[in-house]
Formats: structure tokens, C-alpha cells, sequence
């Protein structure tokens, strides 16, 4: 009996999240009805190309995945840094702001598919080789990690500066302000900031499939491209817009959550 009831407060509560990101709005229905029609298309390529397509597919997701965590375990603290060592804040330091700024503006401005090359044996030294998902990953970890350190700094410049003021003239110290005001108050923002950055993984990750990387990038390029099968491309394509799309909506609907509390 308590097994059935749990088993129906699951679903219930699985129901309730699903209406919430894409049964209250016009783009949610749109978002639906665009996965739903993928799934048919699907169904009518031969089983091979379908189970190519879902390897790929899981293959992409797995290197997006562990690249945002590991991208926002380090962006993060770098973010945090750069907004604390500015003039007037609670660590104020100059020299480490101008140095840190710099760092991460020279890797914003590396283009992805040449990082990846430059990067080469850095990723044969971290995971043994340079071709495949595992390798893939590598470069865009590297790739994320400054442009989510820029994100967490727009994120937690929104603060309002007379939060951190109160917290100061009541004794709170610099990591309490950080642990306890900054980046409670900035949560939504940092939400959809990571969003952000696991959107712009997936189309990394394309390109990091053309050359080697595995993912739907490469299922394009091979089964696709060189083989001249159009409609396999169309179908990678739509697979990666339903990801973005999907992402992008449970992105937005966590942050809408976390700014109503």
C-alpha cells in the first residue's frame, strides 16, 4: 500500500514538473509537438541509423554533462574573484582582479575548433588520448571555463550593493557574505547563466564531433556529409534544436522557481 502511494506521489509530481516547463506557454506546446514529431521521423530510418542516432545522442549528452559540471566547479570560484577583488568590495585586490580579467578574456577569445588543436597534448596528458567523447570533453571544459567565470560575474554584480553593506555593518565576514548573500541572491541568475553555457556545449560539441570527438557532430559529418544522406544531417539538426529548446525551457523554468522564493 505504501509502495503504491509513493509510486503515485512520483508520478504526480513528475506530472507537475513536465505541465511546468512546457504546458504553461505557447513554446512549451511548440516544444512538445516538435519532440513528438522527431520521435516519428525517427522511427523511419532503418534500425541502424536509429541506433547510431541514440548513441550519438547519449554520447553528446555525456559530454556536455560533465564538461558544465567541471566548466562551472571552476568558473565559478573564478567568477566569485573577480567580483570580490574589485575596487570596493569585500577583498579588494587590484593586482589579482587585472591579472585574473586578463587570463580569462585571453580564453574567451580563442576560437573553440582552434583551441581544440592548440590543446592537443594537454588532452592526451589528462585522459590518454586525443580522439573520442572522453577526449572531447577536455577542450570543452577548457573552453566553458572562462566564459561561465564572466557569466557568475554579470550574475553576482546584480546584487544589490546595500544587501552587502547590511551584511558588513552586522559583522558578517567575506565568506559569509559570499556563501550567505552574493550567491543566494544571484541564484536565478547563475541558473540561467548555466543554461547559457550548456546550450553553447552542445553546439561545442557538434564541432568537437566533426573532428574526431564522437557525438551527433560526428554522426553528421560521416553518416551524413560523406555519405551524402541529407536527410541523416536534417536529423541530427533537429535532435540538437529539441535538445537546445528542451534545455534552454527547463533552464528557465528552474530559475522562474528559485526567483519566487
Amino acid at each position: 500500500m505504501h509502495t503504491k502511494r509513493t509510486e503515485c506521489g512520483f508520478r504526480q509530481t513528475l506530472r507537475s514538473i513536465v505541465h511546468s516547463i512546457i504546458g504553461t506557454s505557447a513554446a512549451g506546446v511548440m516544444i512538445a509537438i516538435a519532440t513528438a514529431v522527431l520521435l516519428l521521423s525517427i522511427r523511419t530510418f532503418n534500425p541502424t541509423i536509429q541506433h547510431l542516432l541514440w548513441q550519438a545522442t547519449g554520447e553528446t549528452l555525456y559530454m556536455v554533462g560533465v564538461a558544465v559540471v567541471l566548466a562551472e566547479l571552476i568558473g565559478l570560484p573564478l567568477g566569485i574573484i573577480l567580483v570580490v577583488t574589485e575596487k570596493g568590495h569585500v577583498l579588494a585586490n587590484a593586482l589579482i582582479n587585472r591579472i585574473l580579467g586578463i587570463v580569462i578574456n585571453i580564453g574567451r577569445s580563442v576560437p573553440f575548433i582552434i583551441l581544440m588543436v592548440a590543446i592537443i597534448p594537454f588532452t592526451r596528458r589528462v585522459v590518454g588520448t586525443s580522439i573520442g567523447t572522453t577526449a572531447a570533453m577536455v577542450p570543452l571544459t577548457v573552453a566553458a571555463i572562462p566564459f561561465v567565470a564572466r557569466l557568475v560575474e554579470t550574475a553576482l554584480k546584480e546584487v544589490d550593493a546595500g544587501v552587502v553593506e547590511a551584511a558588513l555593518a552586522m559583522g558578517a565576514s567575506p565568506l559569509q557574505i559570499i556563501c550567505k548573500v552574493l550567491i543566494p541572491e544571484a541564484l536565478p541568475s547563475l541558473v540561467l547563466g548555466f543554461t547559457i553555457t550548456a546550450v553553447n556545449l552542445i553546439g561545442y560539441s557538434a564541432m568537437a564531433g566533426a573532428v574526431g570527438g564522437g557525438g551527433l557532430g560526428d554522426l553528421a559529418v560521416r553518416y551524413g556529409y560523406q555519405r551524402f544522406r541529407g536527410d541523416i544531417m536534417l536529423l541530427t539538426v533537429a535532435v540538437l534544436i529539441v535538445l537546445v529548446q528542451i534545455m534552454q525551457s527547463f533552464g528557465d523554468w528552474a530559475a522562474e522557481r528559485l526567483s519566487k522564493k
